[in-house]
């Protein structure tokens, strides 16, 4: 049987199913994880955005002009939900945020303390400066990570989940890879030098990135393409830094 969303060339070795879309989260994640941790500790990034271009690769890679189409890979059919969608990614990282303040103040049990911490913004930074920052990690973040997250999980991964397992399978399967992958970025923290990880602030992170991945791909039905689940995570990131510079 050839699967259509497929190129000609993969389609002799491997079956667009739930299997591909393991292998995928396996051969993506788990060095991504490595490296997210590696990079806190170290304060080199430099590699996650290596990881993030070859996310956005894959379905470049293995998809078919037709499986490109079938993951979202196309013309949004409701562009006012451009719109909504990155306003809703604004929405959701403010709630994410008013939980975290509210229950950990500035301490670095808050996600966002966290996050901004491996930043390594400077504390004595003039008001130019720390805009220039922002605006620096602002389009940074409004690019890659979008981009190369959603290409990935809410595209090619969902798409082989979904074409064997069903789609409410597929979105739970998605949504939680996306969560459990966020665990290195906290939750599994690097503090004053030594590793540990945050129990129930951990869990209320995950819960709250599985949340933001239904959120995405709600965006996604809603726009009838990809560009949906991105403008609705660029509006997360952006939202998110926006908070760690001017309100932590």
């Amino acid at each position: 049987m050839i699967d259509t969303e497929l190129r000609l060339t993969w389609n002799k070795l491997i079956h667009f199913n739930w299997i591909f879309g393991l292998i995928l989260l396996l051969t993506v994640c788990v060095p991504r994880f490595w490296m997210v941790l590696h990079a806190n500790q170290t304060g080199n990034y430099g590699n996650i955005g290596i990881i993030m271009a070859i996310s956005a690769l894959i379905p470049f890679i293995f998809l078919s002009k037709d499986g490109r189409k079938q993951i979202g890979i196309t013309k949004p059919k409701n562009y006012s939900w451009i719109v909504y969608s990155f306003l809703s990614g604004i929405a959701i990282s403010t709630l994410i945020f008013v939980l975290g303040y509210l229950l950990y103040t500035n301490s670095l049990d808050n996600w966002y303390v966290y996050i901004g911490k491996s930043y390594n913004i400077g504390t004595d930074l003039t008001i130019q400066d720390r805009l220039i920052y922002f605006i620096i990690f602002a389009v940074t973040g409004m690019c890659f990570s979008p981009i190369g997250e959603e290409l990935f999980f809410r595209g090619i991964v969902h798409a082989s989940f979904s074409s064997s397992l069903g789609e409410r399978k597929a979105t739970i399967i998605d949504s939680l890879a996306f969560a459990l992958t966020h665990l290195a970025h906290f939750g599994i923290v690097y503090i004053y030098g030594s590793w540990g990880f945050l129990f129930i602030p951990s869990i209320l992170w995950v819960l709250a990135m599985f949340i933001t991945s239904l959120v995405f791909i709600q965006c996604k039905k809603m726009t009838g393409s990809i560009i949906g689940a991105i403008a609705s995570h660029a509006g997360f990131n952006v939202s998110m830094i926006y908070f760690i510079f001017y309100q932590l």
